[in-house]
């Protein structure tokens, strides 16, 4: 790095400083206006968009209704993040933390919030009794992978994502730092899929769509293309897991929910019927972001 930073005393914020996220990202928390959320006709009301951490959720949903849970009908509402729209009244309500994803669980008696993806994946695998083993150790094993996943996620999207594409200057040392860590995050995925079929052993599990979203888009080449300066195809074990999930019905639609290439918005079955088939198809071809 040529310019050498030298910490103030007392950190303030700049506005300016942000890159591409100057313009919604802030040091405090809480409404920034009242703009109340879209409620439609099923007992799920989700407030998200087709980043990694959104379609963990329309993933976990379509899988549901391809196993045949139709009480898992959902509308999926979007949340537009460059505009604000998560720091509306009704969205902060829902999460405090103006992040997407956020759920409205109105299936029982009295309403309530899940948010934060990792915890809606878990909600809805035990309110279903789908993807989430009731017994140890099979059980720990998935929330251990699950776990690793929530938490290794910030190193790849705001650590390597922010540093190679959306810092206003790039420098070598915070590429080169986060390059690193997400490819050890990829070698940890490719020795333990080398023993098992899926992440926590021989079954698809909510750990598997947690962590496909992000490893999967990175494989495809999101971030400009990284799989290429990140050599991603030497994760052999990792792109085959990556192609055995990419051809799950229940992948492909949670791809599209939320998504400008797929459906703003998801009331119904029937919606991924206007869609162009090409969407559909079993073979994935690229990254969604």
């Amino acid at each position: 790095m040529s310019d050498v930073y030298t910490p103030p005393e007392v950190w303030t914020f700049d506005p300016e400083n942000g890159g591409q996220f100057a313009g919604i990202n802030r040091p405090t928390a809480g409404a920034r206006q009242e703009q109340e959320l879209p409620v439609g006709e099923h007992p799920f009301q989700l407030y998200s968009l087709g980043t990694p951490n959104g379609v963990k959720v329309t993933t976990m949903f379509e899988e549901l209704l391809e196993a045949g849970y139709s009480d898992a009908e959902y509308d999926a509402w979007m949340i537009k993040i460059f505009a604000g729209d998560q720091f509306g009244s009704g969205f902060v309500e829902l999460n405090p933390n103006s992040k997407i994803p956020a759920l409205l669980d109105r299936s029982g008696p009295q309403p309530f919030r899940v948010f934060e993806s990792g915890a809606i994946l878990v909600h809805l695998a035990e309110k279903f009794d789908y993807l989430l083993p009731k017994t140890n150790p099979a059980r720990a094993e998935v929330l251990s992978w699950l776990m690793w996943q929530m938490g290794s996620a910030p190193s790849i999207g705001g650590g390597f994502g922010h540093f190679y594409v959306y810092a206003p200057e790039r420098y070598k040392y915070p590429i080169d730092r986060y390059a690193m860590e997400t490819k050890r995050l990829f070698s940890v995925a490719d020795m333990q899929l080398g023993k098992t079929e899926y992440l926590a052993g021989n079954d698809y599990s909510i750990a598997d769509i947690a962590a496909y979203t992000w490893l999967g888009n990175l494989y495809h080449g999101a971030y400009n293309r990284c799989d290429i300066f990140l050599s991603l195809q030497e994760y052999e074990n990792v792109g085959r897991w990556v192609k055995a999930i990419d051809a799950r019905p229940g992948a492909i639609r949670g791809r599209l929910v939320n998504s400008q290439s797929g459906l703003a918005e998801r009331h119904s079955a029937s919606d991924f019927d206007t869609l162009d088939k090409a969407l559909l198809d079993p073979v994935r071809k690229k990254a969604d972001f």
